[in-house]
């Protein structure tokens, strides 16, 4: 299956999580009207039921939007992952998942073979594939090592490796490596969570083009060949967002903020295993936001 056909020709995308809010608003305006079609969501956040109620509301027919959730490690395993998956779809309102991702590579403490475990889940998504439950198959957060352990046991290379980037956060030999075994990079926190919008490089690249700094950073990722799932629960920033495939930046732009410095990382990979080993009910930091006419 060639990624770049399943992903890359995809209009827009927009991610949602469990830090910083949930909007049924700003989804239904995202799909309705500014013409996103990928949601990129998972079990851990605690909105796949929100966003099924979202995806009727935008009356958008569901075969014309890339729906991709994840497997928290918690559920993995064969059984584990397999009713996981079910749960999803059930929240989703959906027969199938455009994509399914592993969504860390850790795995419970209490398992012994850590490589074996993570190979006997990652073929559970391999049958999924093969009986169509799913389009595509994927992980999240995987290093090259993480990606390895797949790689050398597996009948289907991953079809996504989801990470953080952004201009501070650019892990130039996991792209490598993944363009080396064709698997699609996609990233999250394009904008860093907001903390590089006020840098002067983004700034005075964003008014050389009469676009903002979220752009230029968004459009940067694409540039890059990298899917780009910004999130917002304001819909003006969600019309924002989307207006990136008006303009490129120029070589030396890229040059630019590719020469940032490294020295941002929003996800504290360091609390993942506590989490795992530690659950608390998924979407426990999850903020409904309503709209301001709503009590």
């Amino acid at each position: 299956m060639e990624s770049k056909c399943l992903f890359l020709d995809l209009p827009n995308f927009t991610g949602t999580s469990h830090t910083g809010g949930y909007s049924h608003a700003a989804v239904v305006h995202a799909l309705k009207r500014c013409g996103y079609r990928l949601i990129d969501t998972a079990k851990r956040y605690g909105c796949e039921s929100f966003i099924a109620e979202s995806l009727i509301a935008s009356e958008v027919p569901r075969n014309e939007v890339f729906l991709t959730t994840k497997c928290w490690p918690s559920d993995y395993g064969c059984k584990d992952t397999r009713a996981a998956f079910e749960s999803s779809c059930k929240k989703l309102g959906t027969e199938y998942i455009d994509l399914y991702m592993l969504h860390w590579p850790n795995v419970p403490a209490w398992v012994t073979d850590r490589e074996s475990f993570l190979q006997d889940t990652w073929r559970t998504l391999e049958l999924l594939l093969d009986e169509e439950r799913v389009r595509a198959v994927g992980v999240s957060n995987f290093f090259e090592d993480d990606l390895d352990i797949l790689l050398n046991n597996c009948s289907v290379v991953p079809h996504v490796n989801q990470c953080e980037f952004h201009p501070l956060c650019n892990p130039t030999e996991l792209r490598k490596f993944c363009i080396e075994n064709k698997i699609q990079f996609e990233g999250y926190c394009p904008l860093g969570n907001g903390k590089i919008l006020q840098e002067d490089t983004v700034k005075c690249i964003a008014n050389n083009h009469g676009k903002t700094p979220a752009q230029v950073l968004i459009r940067w990722s694409i540039d890059h060949h990298v899917i780009s799932i910004p999130k917002s629960t304001q819909e003006h920033r969600v019309k924002e967002n989307s207006e990136v495939f008006d303009f490129k930046l120029k070589r030396e732009e890229m040059d630019q903020l590719d020469r940032m410095p490294q020295n941002l990382t929003i996800m504290d990979r360091s609390t993942i295993q506590y989490k795992v080993d530690n659950p608390l009910p998924d979407g426990y930091r999850l903020n409904l936001i309503k709209p301001p006419h709503e009590p």
